[in-house]
């Protein structure tokens, strides 16, 4: 049909029809919620979430623009609020510089191992008649932590094993706990004063379940990394783990363990540095990994029934704010 016509999109003559307006695929007051079809509900939240990702992006691309048309002029990038910038202060955050901290650190029981006067000797067990997966477990700890040796506990209560570590000069005993046949728990206790720390663990992997890891780890020393522990509980758990690893890390085996603090829960992974080029680094992850979650910190070595706390995670009283960390 010739012409432009004249319904209520056309134009007569020659002139250019005007530009559509964008059509818009929400109303402001839509909410996916109210479609009853489960799977139009679906469909229609995917598509929302697609929207909304655009949008981001499109701000993003803007202020970038804006940015760099103001050049020198630019206003500072506005920090992201997160959980960890909006924390609670704590009054017992360490400060480097502080007397008071600096002279307990000198007399406190990690002492001898920072002023190198002893070097780390480890033992590792685990709970009552151990199954398969905590077996593994240890041993592969067991090629993270150097001079570390692997004892499987059969019916030996940790009272006994105690005095035997300290007569055979153990530093630290770890004893890794299960439950069906999970490793859930681990104790570690600096010997021989203490203290003892009990931690919850959890999200457990193994080599083999790692992918893309790399080859065996070396028997060289590892680097030894620990990010945010600031507060002064903080600074005592960071001191025990550091205390586990030689002085003198070798670098030339590339390897790193990393104990990271975030919301007080600790993350710990072993990697391999893997350098491409001389400005170009990259790391490989080698396993074991998991997390672990400080429940209580005994004075003195370990004892469930007279045994002094230093401090104990009591959930009701101490998790009323999602912004209040311990470490």
């Amino acid at each position: 049909m010739a012409g432009g016509g004249g319904g209520p999109g056309g134009c007569a003559g020659g002139d250019a029809a005007p530009p559509a307006p964008e059509r818009v695929l929400f109303p402001p007051t839509f909410s996916v919620s109210e479609i009853k079809n489960k799977q139009r509900r679906h469909f229609m939240f995917l598509r929302w979430k697609q929207q909304q990702r655009k949008e981001k992006l499109a701000s993003r691309k803007r202020r970038r623009k804006e940015r760099e048309a103001l050049g020198d002029q630019a206003p500072p990038k506005a920090v992201p609020k997160t959980i960890e910038n909006q924390r609670i202060y704590d009054e017992t955050t360490v400060d480097p510089n502080d007397e008071e901290v600096a002279f307990d650190e000198a007399t406190d029981e990690f002492a001898p191992y920072f002023n190198r006067q002893t070097i780390p000797k480890i033992l590792i067990t685990t709970s009552d008649r151990p199954r398969g997966r905590t077996v593994r477990f240890c041993e592969q700890l067991s090629t993270v932590i150097p001079n570390s040796h692997v004892y499987y506990r059969r019916g030996l209560a940790l009272k006994r094993i105690i005095p035997q570590c300290i007569a055979r000069d153990f530093t630290d005993l770890i004893v890794i706990n299960e439950d069906r046949k999970i490793p859930n728990g681990l104790v570690l206790s600096h010997l021989p004063d203490g203290p003892t720390a009990h931690f919850r663990m959890s999200s457990v992997r193994l080599r083999k379940e790692i992918k893309r890891k790399g080859k065996e780890p070396t028997e060289h020393v590892p680097e030894v990394i620990l990010n945010n522990f600031t507060t002064r509980l903080g600074h005592s758990i960071g001191r025990m783990f550091a205390s586990l690893f030689p002085h003198d890390p070798q670098f030339i085996g590339r390897q790193v363990a990393t104990f990271h603090n975030q919301r007080d829960y600790i993350f710990f992974r072993f990697h391999r540095y893997i350098f491409k080029s001389e400005k170009k680094v990259g790391i490989q992850e080698l396993g074991p990994r998991f997390t672990l979650k400080l429940r209580s910190l005994q004075k003195g070595t370990f004892d469930s029934k007279f045994g002094e706390y230093e401090w104990i995670h009591k959930r009701r009283e101490m998790d009323t704010s999602r912004r209040k960390f311990h470490l």
